[in-house]
């Protein structure tokens, strides 16, 4: 496997095993070694490497430790925290981490409860772990444009100073990402001025720049809305001669008269990279491509419309996943959020083997 199959296998190991992870123990047994092994490849039981419960006296604090302690020629290189399962990561978590930061050689820290994982370094001030981290990992929400960074920290390619270097840029690009995230849900007053003072010729009065709250925050998520759109578009290809294969193929969604409006949604593409994370244990997702109908949006192998793996049913109140069998004939399966796909993983899984298996 490749580094980041390794990730969504961990991913996917999340979601089976959550429900049993009701201690800290249970949770570092189950996730955080794995992560430690088979993600950053150190071996967790040569103590010349991982070092559990790791001491180093600090002051008036004797005895503390530290989860576990990641070397390199004898020096501690990272130093990991870990909580339960399910629990909220928090300031108060990394008290030890804050000590032990200053005492020992390492240059970056850990905060964990098994999906979520914090890294911290000293960019604020030397041998002081920084309040925020410089990058965050969700295994239930795998972020892929932070996949090469986590990768650094991998123990065939740890460079500590060039983890350090990038993770300047990394923690103000998060913040900032942070920022446009919840302007997007709820602009501040200087931003609304901001877009009203070039927006509007008059005089910005009380009522206008109430009017003008609603009007910005529309405009950032339909901005937002057309942005996705438009690369999820580029990325299927959608072409004037795929248009026409589609409506070739949907005659039973189309007419001849007029070509519906098809809008695809932020769920169907939430949706369509669920199905990916799932299917690239099996295969290659540039062999994996979308195609968004009027009543559903299909996800096909090798961009045929004779191998279709799954139809996200998402339009209606209560959402489906369609998969078809070798009649064309469509089973659908009733499902309440989009994590919820997960639960069948084994029948997408199982839909790609018959395509495979026919090729072969």
């Amino acid at each position: 496997m490749d580094f980041i199959e390794k990730l969504y296998s961990l991913s996917k190991k999340v979601q089976q095993v959550s429900t049993n992870l009701l201690t800290e123990e249970a949770t570092k047994n189950a996730l955080v070694m794995p992560f430690l092994h088979s993600v950053l490849g150190y071996d967790v039981f040569d103590p010349s490497e991982v070092i559990p419960e790791f001491t180093a006296d600090t002051g008036t604090k004797k005895g503390e430790k530290v989860d576990y302690a990641l070397m390199k020629n004898g020096d501690v290189q990272i130093l990991i925290e870990c909580k339960k399962f399910g629990e909220v990561l928090c300031s108060k978590h990394a008290s030890q981490l804050y000590r032990y930061f200053s005492v020992t050689n390492a240059r970056i820290a850990i905060l964990t409860n098994g999906s979520q994982y914090e890294f911290y370094t000293d960019l604020d001030a030397p041998n002081k772990m920084d309040e925020k981290p410089f990058l965050v990992l969700d295994l239930q929400n795998i972020d892929e444009h932070i996949v090469p960074e986590i990768k650094k920290l991998t123990k065939s390619t740890f460079d500590v100073d060039s983890v350090v270097d990038a993770a300047g840029e990394l923690k103000y690009l998060n913040q900032i990402k942070k920022i446009l995230s919840e302007q997007f849900k709820e602009p501040e007053e200087d931003l609304v001025r901001f877009f009203a003072s070039r927006a509007y010729d008059g005089v910005l009065t009380v009522k206008v720049k109430s009017q003008f709250t609603d009007i910005t925050k529309k405009a950032l998520k339909q901005f937002l809305n057309d942005s996705v759109n438009d690369r999820l578009k580029s990325a299927m290809g959608n072409e004037v001669n795929k248009e026409a294969e589609i409506l070739e193929t949907d005659k039973d969604i189309f007419n001849d008269e007029e070509t519906p409006k098809i809008i695809t949604t932020d769920e169907e593409i939430e949706g369509f990279n669920v199905v990916k994370a799932i299917l690239r244990q099996k295969v290659d997702v540039s062999r994996i491509f979308a195609r968004d109908t009027q009543s559903y949006f299909g996800v096909l192998l090798d961009d045929n419309n004779r191998k279709p793996l799954c139809r996200l049913h998402f339009n209606t109140k209560q959402k489906y996943i369609g998969f078809l069998d070798k009649d064309k004939k469509e089973t659908r399966y009733p499902i309440e959020s989009i994590d919820e796909i997960f639960k069948l993983s084994e029948k997408l899984l199982e839909t790609i083997a018959i395509y495979e298996t026919v090729d072969a």
